[in-house]
């Protein structure tokens, strides 16, 4: 007789060697779907999901006869949301400043923060994440993408840029001894040859998306400027696509910005100094604007405002930025910055979004299937349609209608797996 030991561990690998243990599928019956881009719900549609794939989308369905029912009554059904514009690595820097995370916060403090960030971010509904730079934390994002990927802690879907590219001399930590080398968030890239290197090794280990700096200040109290030349841009972003991986820019000034477009990237963040022209050219050149609304609010509430009028100047500014883009038909991505403020609470972005004249739909519809084009996943993500994975999540209100119901996710389903 096989001692037991020794044939628990046989039977556990024919169960292994048998492959996996197929799911039942599971129909999902809420009040009405948002599918992603139709601006208007669908009233009594279902979803069936077989695998991490949705198989089926409409009235009436007929579900398989093992398939497990999900009950959503007075809910909406809406695609998993994406975050344009995070970094995980970072936390409120009304908590930590940026310096003192940068340089003075473990690499394993800051991937350990990470992990539960990323977790929060799941639950909160968003089931991808454009993740632009670790400011200081390396390659570690690449790490963290492979870890939930793998299953092995719980997360969105990342695009990761890694370390972002900045001019020489121009990001920080500043402030220090002139000879004394201080650790940067970010590479630091000079000349044609040298972005374009830097940009390669980024690709190199493992950068999905390429992070670009097209201005900043050299010294703290500097006002911002172009730091990168026309050239150095334009070098950089035809590395990056040669290798098939888009291009997004940090660009605050009008210079910054016109350099960037020049260049032919794929999104410009921020945008504070943006003009009517400017965004025309961004519309006729299909660069999508992330405007980042929450970051601004969130550093002028952490400087003592408290939400009233007058605005802060640089809140007014970014906002005069975004309803300039929305006049031009600029498209839009959406992406708060978060790490500036807690992740998990992403839908500030999107309640700034709305605040700012942008109806309720077409937010959601620039964080579902708007960002999944922009991030070029529109053949996996961004809707609720026959073929594509089952990113889902429900809330109990219509966002439709006020994006704040976001606020409430009852449901969060990734690759066809509840999480939530």
């Amino acid at each position: 007789m096989i001692p037991y030991p020794i044939r628990a561990l046989l039977l556990a690998c024919a169960a292994a060697w048998a492959g996996p243990v197929h799911a039942a599928p599971i129909l999902l019956r809420p009040a009405q779907v948002f599918d992603g881009t139709d601006p208007a719900p669908h009233q009594g549609w279902q979803v069936l999901v077989d695998g991490e794939k949705i198989i089926a989308v409409g009235p009436d369905l007929k579900a398989p006869a093992d398939a497990r029912v999900i009950d959503l009554p007075g809910q909406t059904l809406l695609p998993g949301l994406i975050e344009g514009h995070g970094h995980l690595f970072l936390h409120p820097y009304n908590e930590v400043p940026w310096d003192t995370q940068v340089l003075h916060e473990a690499l394993a403090l800051r991937t350990a923060r990470a992990v539960a960030q990323a977790r929060a971010t799941l639950l909160a509904g968003f089931t991808t994440e454009r993740d632009l730079g670790t400011e200081g934390a390396g390659f570690a994002d690449v790490g963290l993408r492979q870890a939930i990927a793998q299953g092995i802690v719980p997360g969105p879907r990342l695009l990761v840029a890694t370390r972002a590219i900045v001019a020489l001399g121009a990001y920080g930590p500043k402030g220090f001894e002139p000879g004394v080398t201080v650790p940067q968030g970010a590479q630091e890239a000079s000349g044609s040859d040298g972005v374009v290197s830097a940009v390669r090794l980024q690709i190199a280990a493992g950068a999905d998306v390429i992070k670009l700096y097209a201005d900043y200040h050299y010294q703290p109290g500097e006002p911002t400027r172009a730091t990168f030349t026309a050239a150095e841009l334009a070098a950089a972003t035809a590395a990056a696509h040669d290798a098939g991986r888009p291009v997004a820019v940090h660009a605050t000034t009008a210079e910054g910005m016109a350099r960037a477009i020049a260049a032919g990237v794929d999104t410009i963040e921020h945008g504070d100094e943006g003009t009517p022209a400017l965004f025309r050219a961004m519309k006729d050149k299909s660069i999508a604007f992330c405007p980042t609304l929450a970051a601004g609010d969130a550093i002028a509430r952490y400087r003592g405002w408290n939400g009233s009028t007058p605005a802060p100047a640089m809140v007014e500014e970014s906002v005069r930025a975004f309803r300039l883009a929305l006049a031009a038909g600029t498209p839009i991505c959406m992406g708060g910055d978060v790490g500036v403020y807690a992740h998990g609470t992403n839908v500030r972005e999107m309640e700034l979004m709305q605040a700012a004249g942008m109806a309720p739909a077409q937010v959601l519809i620039a964080a579902t299937s708007g960002n999944a084009h922009h991030f070029r996943l529109s053949d996996k993500l961004g809707a609720i349609r026959a073929g594509l994975l089952a990113d889902l999540i429900a809330t109990p209100g219509d966002p439709t209608r006020d994006v704040a119901a976001l606020r409430t996710v009852s449901l969060v389903m990734k690759g066809g797996v509840v999480v939530k």
